[in-house]
This record gives C-alpha cells, structure tokens and sequence, in this order.
C-alpha cells in the first residue's frame, strides 16, 4: 500500500522498556499500514504488545526505534504541545472504562474535543450524530445518570464528533455486558460504513474483531497474522492457536 492510501502508517517500530538483563521488548520491528475508511481490529494474547502498539500510534507513547505517521505527518520526532495539537485535529479515542467527565453533561461530554479547539460542530452534523448514537434524550444527564451502554455511546459520539482522521478504540467493549458490547460494535461497524471512518480497535474479545474489515494478531511484539473477513469462531480458533504458540513468530 503506498502512503497516500493508508492515514497511519508504521514502520520498523520497537518498543523497549528497561535495561539490560532485565529489558523487555514490547514491540519488536512492527511495519503496518491502516487503511482510510477501513475498520481494522488489532488482537494477541496478554502481553502480546497490542496495547503498547496502540499507544504509539496514537502517539500517547514513543517508540523506542522506528518511525509514525498519521495523516502524512510524522509523529515520532514531535514535541509534547506539537503531538497534542495533531490528536486534537486527527484523532479520536474510545476508551474501556470510557473516561467520561464526571461534572459535565453528556452533550458537554460529546461536544468536548471541539470545546478544547474552540470550534464549534456543524448543527446538522451534530444532530445526525446523537440521533445515530441513539442519545437525544440523554443529552443533559451526566454519567452517573446513565448505563455504562450509554457512556459509552457518549464516548463514541465524541470520538466522531470533530471527524478525526483517526479513530482509535481501546477495548470499547470490555466493560460491557453482551448485549450492549454488540450495540457498541454495530455502532462502530456503521461509523465506518456510513461516515468512513477510519477505526483502530485493541480488543480481546472475537466477536468484536469479527466486525473488521482487516485483523492484525500480535505475539511477542510482531505481527504474525494479516487477517481479512474472519468469523468469530475463525478468530478464536487463531487466538486459540497463538496462545499454544502454533503460529510462527
């Protein structure tokens, strides 16, 4: 895939932390390319480095060696105020425990990535996106007010709301019962298929990665699996065979 086609890019990317006997190697030589408009799921066994890898696309973290690129731009050489101005204009976050402000209401909530820009939404935009997320009568209630579903519809709604080049999804269903894990992933899935929305998600759980258009399977910081169209039993099958090491890495 060239670099016009792909809004994060990766390459040659090693992640250690510590020193000598004692260092560990989270990533080690990870390339990659995220597709625009694609849903792209990233899975691996605890410890496999999936979140670390995340984190540093994000650019929540640096890499130890290797280079980033989100939307053209190379992220790795960034300063801390350069890298906050870049994810308040590409990216969005989605997170497990949803990270909501407790004191503001849902809308507050939502409309927060543009407040911090002092930019204001499109109404229309604004009114299609909590019509779809399924929150116009929740608006001016505050988290403690609403199920953990509708937090984080709340938090996917304000992943979307400033039309990120990116979004990246930190296990948006791990705290979730079933039936509204699969609610969240629907609400992802159609992200991606109405809006275009370019997703990153980090999750445990096949039924999630069964939804992407592409999955990555980590073990022992390297991709060992590029993935297209997998049923969630296909996926567990491969985790399955990842955890007893039958896949080379």
């Amino acid at each position: 895939m060239n670099a016009t086609e792909a809004i994060v890019s990766a390459q040659n990317v090693t992640r250690r932390y510590g020193q000598g006997d004692t260092a560990v190697d989270a990533l080690r030589g990870v390339s990659l390319d995220i597709e625009r408009g694609k849903l792209t799921a990233i899975m691996g066994p605890s410890g496999s480095g999936k979140s670390t890898l995340m984190h540093i696309l994000a650019g929540l973290d640096k890499p130890s060696s290797g280079t980033v690129q989100i939307a053209g731009k190379e992220i790795t050489s960034m300063g801390d105020n350069q890298l906050t101005l870049l994810r308040r204009e590409h990216i969005g976050f989605v997170f497990q425990f949803f990270n909501l402000l407790p004191m503001l209401t849902a809308r507050e909530n939502i409309m927060l990535p543009l407040t911090v820009a002092g930019k204001e939404p499109e109404a229309s935009w604004f009114e299609e996106l909590i019509t779809k997320v399924g929150l116009k009568d929740r608006l001016r209630h505050r988290p403690s007010e609403l199920s953990g579903g509708q937090q984080q519809r709340v938090a996917v709604a304000r992943s979307l709301v400033s039309k990120p080049s990116v979004v990246f999804a930190d296990e948006p269903t791990g705290n979730l019962d079933s039936k509204t894990s699969e609610e969240i992933l629907r609400l992802l899935r159609d992200s991606s298929d109405t809006y275009g929305q370019t997703i990153v998600m980090v999750t445990h759980d096949p039924r999630a990665a069964a939804i992407a258009d592409r999955i990555l399977y980590l073990a022992d910081g390297a991709i060992v699996l590029d993935q297209r169209g997998a049923t969630a039993a296909e996926v567990l099958q491969t985790m399955n065979d990842l955890d007893g090491h039958s896949v080379a890495s």
